[in-house]
């Protein structure tokens, strides 16, 4: 089973969309049922995938080696290792939250809204877990059509323009990675015997001669683009705001909770350990753009009108501090890089699912529409305030283990790192200390747009008579919340 078990997690949502589209149409109801168990039965495949997973066994297990296209060595290779194991665990774990959050928000093409869904899980799914590089791009590229319909069939009035700009910069970014993959095929390999394969590659630019210095820091920084348009980093975020804005609650969820985790994936899986000493040397320049979007992220939040970008830019602000904690090459950084991608992907999740759902009731997301409902709706407040409070890193939460990790892991790391450049090349240098001290004021004004957030919708009278009517969470929302 153990040898199966990886591609029945990776296909099982996409063979499972087979009987949702033999559906009629017409029949919302079990169109959203059929798909519904589909996403729990994907998340009880990742669950179990997870608990299989043997934290001290060997570094990617349940691999899977298969030919593909044998001329051009291209090979059906998956593998995991820890951090693989848990991303997909969440990915499992968001699916039916984000088919819930739709559930009556969206009455129109129900059936190509299930269908996209459950395709846009297979793809995510396999993207974590590719060991070939040929499969891994075609598993990355077949995350945009579905996102993109997300965005541009189902999103607000200005959703084509988002759809559109999230296409072009993903996809842009990604043809120079395709480049590069292309080139590191030609140059890994003597003719004949060339291979995609991850260990490989990996392999062969462990030795010296392979590549050039130039050849490594160009192939770095077209392999870093594009993981950084995903991420996204400063100053290549502007698609987010815009995509959180008009995607639908399902869309954010995702593109939140799994979508810019692969950025930061891909740096720790293919663009730091193929070229660890063109890492070191553009390390300080990323490290300093993932301070000043921690920053700037925490800056733009503070200032928006609408809950949705908020939380959007609140986005750039806590990939920020995951991108610190790579950058700082150090175990306590690197681990609370993890910590807090985990924590992201829940808690930044939960906050646009509960912005939708307020948003059903009212039909707007302006912090200056609401004001005192926590009066009308205790539950709904409550629980929107526990999910804040993880959000900002309260001591205690999973929030606060990710970003004290990090700040320490920055605080503590060495200049010289464990791969440096060759001799002779001048290591730009930045002060890891300086770097953790302004990153930590991104902890504060996190807390600072956030509870004034919360204070401005919740708290104090209730500003709009219109909201003296709001519901409180429903059951089927409590299913969505409660895990």
């Amino acid at each position: 089973m153990s040898d199966y078990l990886l591609t029945l997690v990776v296909f099982a949502p996409l063979a499972l969309a087979v009987p949702v589209l033999l559906l009629p149409g017409s029949e919302k109801g079990q169109l959203r049922v059929a798909t519904l168990v589909a996403m729990l039965i994907s998340f009880g495949l990742t669950l179990a995938l997870f608990l299989a997973y043997d934290p001290g066994g060997a570094e990617f297990q349940f691999t899977v080696d298969k030919p593909w296209v044998r001329t051009l060595g291209i090979g059906y290779r998956l593998g995991v290792d820890g951090m693989a194991v848990s991303l997909m665990l969440l990915t499992g774990f968001l699916g039916p939250i984000a088919l819930l959050s739709t559930w009556s928000a969206i009455q129109e093409r129900v059936k190509e809204l299930c269908i996209s869904l459950l395709a846009l899980q297979t793809a995510m799914l396999g993207a974590f877990c590719a060991l070939d590089l040929a499969l891994f791009y075609v598993f990355w590229e077949a995350m945009l059509v579905p996102m993109y319909l997300l965005i541009g069939v189902w999103g607000s009035d200005n959703r084509i323009y988002a759809a559109v700009k999230f296409f072009l910069y993903t996809f842009a970014a990604s043809v120079l990675m395709l480049v590069a993959i292309l080139y590191l095929y030609v140059k890994t390999g003597a003719a004949g015997e060339r291979s995609f394969d991850y260990q490989t590659i990996l392999a062969a630019l462990g030795r010296p001669e392979t590549l050039t210095w130039e050849a490594r820091k160009w192939l770095f920084l077209a392999f870093a683009l594009a993981f950084a348009v995903k991420v996204p980093m400063f100053p290549l975020h502007t698609w987010l705001p815009d995509a959180h804005v008009e995607a639908p609650a399902a869309g954010s969820i995702i593109l939140a909770g799994v979508l810019l985790k692969m950025g930061v994936f891909g740096f720790v899986r293919f663009a730091v350990p193929f070229f660890p000493d063109a890492a070191a040397y553009y390390r300080p320049a990323l490290a300093v753009l993932a301070v000043i979007g921690i920053v700037y992220g925490s800056l733009m939040s503070y200032v928006q009108k609408d809950m949705k970008k908020l939380v959007a830019y609140s986005s750039v602000a806590h990939l920020g501090f995951v991108m610190l904690g790579v950058m700082a090459i150090s175990v306590e950084a690197s681990t609370g890089a993890l910590y807090q991608m985990l924590n992201h992907g829940v808690s930044t999740g939960a906050l646009f699912l509960l912005i939708g759902i307020v948003y059903e009731r009212t039909h707007t997301r302006a912090i200056a529409d609401y004001g005192g409902i926590a009066k009308v709706t205790p539950m709904f407040a409550g629980v929107f305030l526990v999910i804040l409070l993880s959000s900002i890193g309260l001591p205690g939460t999973n929030g606060f283990i990710g970003e004290f990790l990090i700040l320490a892991g920055t605080f503590t790391a060495p200049f010289d790192p464990p791969v440096p450049p060759p001799q002779g090349v001048v290591l730009p240098y930045v002060s890891t200390v300086a770097l953790a001290t302004i990153a930590a004021t991104g902890v504060v004004l996190g807390a600072v747009y956030m509870l004034r957030m919360y204070q401005q919708v919740m708290l104090g009278p209730v500003r709009h008579p219109e909201n003296r009517g709001l519901r409180d969470l429903s059951v089927r929302e409590w299913l969505a919340v409660g895990p």
